[in-house]
């Protein structure tokens, strides 16, 4: 008697043609806030709640599920939950950890692990200017002084530019100016402004190089980080102190425990005319092109030639369309 062969099932034709499964942090804008296995920075996932909220009521864009668009802005939001909670690179899901980097505005770019250790704020606004400084602030200090003064953050793509391995788009990062903002500048100066309720409103446009698993590789990212500090004291009136920790150079967390203590002392002056130039920007009066409106062309142009570049050109049914990451709270005993 012959003995039996097992045969392998048939595979139909649209098995052998249906592309293999997309990684959930493309299809959930929360994938990774339910990784169990991870260093999170403070113990647990953070509270998205509030931010999700903020950007499903105030976005202007709507993408269709699926799509270009919504697959890179999901994937976007989940590598800056990454970026900013997990602390250990070989955690984050959403990039390549041999080939990752990233840059901004043409600057050398950082690793990973660099990222992990000065914090995104400073990983992003790398050159010191008369707000901020990077030297004057370490991770902790600098998450605390923007997200005490912005608690929501939201992140909204608007444009694509052209579809996978290199995927160029435009985006648009946003929230209200609840508190005051009180940081270091390029000086060592202490810079304080007093909180004007308004709009924080930034665009950029940003390169990412992406892996046959759809992890990123390389960031390339441009946008003014100065428009964000126009938009913070958009009446240019600020109160400045030469704070002795800055002096002599020393622990920024000291400065930032005398930053806090003064804080209520800000000249009432700067309420006022934070305020006025609030309203007068909403009513329409200031038309001048701002440097940040006129870098959206030049960011554009930018992300072009990078394109052109590495040799992919605009996929024929990928027109350009409007597209969305936010930053999460530190979580709360009686978080949300």
């Amino acid at each position: 008697m012959a003995a039996e062969v097992a045969t392998a099932p048939a595979v139909s034709e649209a098995e052998k043609a249906s592309p293999p499964a997309l990684p959930d942090y493309m299809t959930d804008p929360n994938a990774v806030l339910k990784d169990l296995n991870t260093e999170w920075r403070y113990g647990r996932p953070p509270d998205y709640s509030n931010t999700r909220r903020f950007f499903a009521q105030t976005k202007k864009c709507s993408h269709e599920p699926g799509r270009l668009p919504d697959l890179v802005q999901n994937l976007v939001k989940n590598w800056e939950i990454e970026a900013s909670f997990k602390t250990r690179l070989s955690d984050w899901r959403t990039v390549d950890p041999g080939t990752y980097s990233f840059s901004v505005n043409g600057s050398p770019p950082q690793s990973g692990e660099h990222m992990l250790k000065v914090g995104t704020y400073n990983a992003i606004i790398v050159a010191p200017n008369e707000w901020y400084s990077p030297r004057y602030l370490d991770l902790a200090s600098s998450h605390k002084t923007f997200k005490r003064m912005m608690p929501t953050f939201a992140w909204e793509m608007l444009e694509v530019y052209s579809g996978p391995p290199v995927v160029a788009f435009k985006w648009r990062h946003w929230g209200e100016m609840k508190d005051d903002y009180v940081g270091w500048n390029d000086k060592g100066e202490k810079v304080m402004v007093k909180a004007h309720g308004g709009p924080i409103d930034i665009q950029g446009v940003t390169v990412a190089h992406l892996s046959d698993k759809m992890q990123v590789k390389k960031l390339e990212t441009w946008f003014d980080p100065v428009e964000l500090f126009r938009q913070i004291s958009p009446a240019g009136v600020v109160r400045k102190d030469l704070t002795e920790a800055a002096a002599a150079m020393g622990c920024p967390v000291t400065g930032y425990q005398v930053a806090e203590k003064d804080k209520a002392s800000v000249d009432e002056n700067v309420t006022t005319l934070e305020k006025e130039a609030v309203v007068l920007k909403a009513q329409g009066q200031d038309k001048v092109p701002t440097p940040g409106e006129n870098l959206a062309l030049e960011t554009a142009s930018l992300a072009g030639r990078a394109v052109m570049d590495s040799g992919v050109g605009l996929p024929g049914d990928v027109k350009p369309t409007e597209a969305n990451p936010e930053n999460g709270e530190i979580p709360r005993p009686n978080a949300e």
